[in-house]
């Protein structure tokens, strides 16, 4: 058993232990411990070139770690394959955007839940037949706030909308534990507010582990943040620990805090 009970009672849903990834002589994470806890917002911050990415990759299982281990919950999962990790009850959004533009934002969030039902290879029988599927499915939708773009394909949605829209996609497997990764690049302050609304809607009674950039986001909507520099965990605490933290601030946010 690998379950681990924190100070304040709270269980770890994904446990990181000396976690290291080597491409060649290129040493990129290098003997990362972490912990998210259960119903917990963490933050992954850090410089360009951290490792960021590949610590997801990690996680999620684009990647294997070429020593450590993974733990979702009891279970390793540091040897399986991305689908077998969702399975299990993780799912993540990435970097740029990953949905379906020819296949309208309903059909989108419908592929998803129909996949968690094992209902995406049932050719002989139509989906639109499955009342649950179609339940859940505009359910989905009413909480992503895009019920009104039910019908419209996804590749029109504005960019603030296709990024919730893969949120959704990442939500429809139902995962315990989601990863998103920059979820708010590229967009407006207006979006941005909205994004940062809608994930705390989502995320209620899940853990979510995050990679962002904006320091308005990650201090506002954190409960913990941990720092990666260089492939390392410097320090992990939460948003007023990681502001004051001396080294934090000269290996990354410098005067941005102090501001």
């Amino acid at each position: 058993m690998n379950t681990t009970i924190t100070s304040s009672g709270t269980k770890s849903v994904l446990t990181l232990n000396d976690v290291h990834k080597s491409f060649g002589e290129a040493h990129i994470i290098r003997g990362v411990n972490l912990e998210l806890h259960e119903g917990e917002r963490h933050a992954i911050i850090g410089p360009n070139g951290a490792g960021k990415s590949t610590l997801f990759h990690l996680i999620s299982g684009q990647f294997r770690p070429s020593s450590g281990q993974i733990f979702l919950g009891d279970l390793p999962i540091h040897g399986l394959e991305a689908r077998e990790i969702n399975r299990l009850g993780m799912a993540r959004s990435f970097q740029i955007t990953n949905i379906f533009p020819g296949l309208s934002v309903f059909e989108n969030l419908r592929f998803g839940v129909m996949r968690r039902h094992g209902l995406q290879y049932n050719f002989w029988r139509p989906a639109s037949r499955s009342k649950k599927v179609t339940q859940e499915t505009e359910q989905l939708l009413e909480q992503l706030r895009l019920t009104k773009q039910s019908d419209t394909l996804g590749g029109e949605l504005s960019y603030s909308e296709q990024r919730s829209l893969e949120i959704g996609m990442a939500l429809s497997s139902d995962p315990k534990v989601l990863l998103l990764d920059e979820p708010m690049a590229g967009m407006s302050r207006e979006e941005t507010e909205y994004t940062v609304g809608l994930i705390r809607e989502l995320t209620v009674g899940r853990s979510l582990m995050i990679v962002e950039h904006d320091m308005d986001v990650v201090f506002s909507l954190s409960d913990r943040i941990s720092v990666l520099v260089y492939g390392e965990i410097i320090a992990t605490g939460t948003p007023d620990e990681i502001r004051a933290n001396a080294q934090v601030q000269e290996a990354y946010l410098g005067t941005e805090v102090e501001a």
